[in-house]
């Protein structure tokens, strides 16, 4: 999961996937991790409004720390889901050309066309990030519906 710093939507990404896939029983199938483009939060933990609100819906975020997307993640991960464009545009060029097609966005999963982007709450109000828990939400359960339909169990 990436995002700009790694410290609001790609770490909600990452605890909401983790807790389905082990709520799924996939747990042992699957490796999830989060990252920024940016070194902007190298270390920090997850913004405490990103933690109020995934909280609230059953998602700890509190033992994750930001850190920057390597060339090496695109060798590590089979998939590398990304926010949005300037995020896709930036993972695009740190890739090795043979990995590229390991890069989508997170909303490719989700169940209704609604939005191309999961928004950046950073600069908002708690609206925001709700609106980037409903997203990643759907997505993640779409997400997860494909892995299963292609066989992971």
């Amino acid at each position: 999961m990436v995002c700009m710093g790694n410290i609001c939507r790609s770490p909600t990404a990452e605890g909401v996937l983790r807790r389905m896939a082990r709520e799924a029983g996939l747990a042992h199938s699957l490796q999830v991790d989060s990252a920024g483009t940016h070194d902007y939060h190298i270390g920090a933990a997850p913004d405490a409004r990103a933690c109020r609100h995934a909280g609230a819906r059953g998602y700890d975020l509190s033992s994750l720390r930001a850190r920057q997307l390597v060339r090496e993640d695109f060798q590590r991960f089979d998939l590398v889901l990304v926010m949005d464009a300037a995020n896709e545009a930036a993972a695009r060029a740190l890739c090795p050309p043979q990995f590229a097609s390991r890069i989508a966005r997170l909303t490719d999963f989700c169940s209704t066309p609604a939005c191309a982007e999961v928004p950046d709450p950073y600069y908002g109000g708690d609206e925001g990030f709700e609106r980037v828990l409903d997203l990643v939400e759907d997505a993640c359960r779409g997400l997860l519906r494909q892995l299963q339909a292609r066989g992971l169990s």
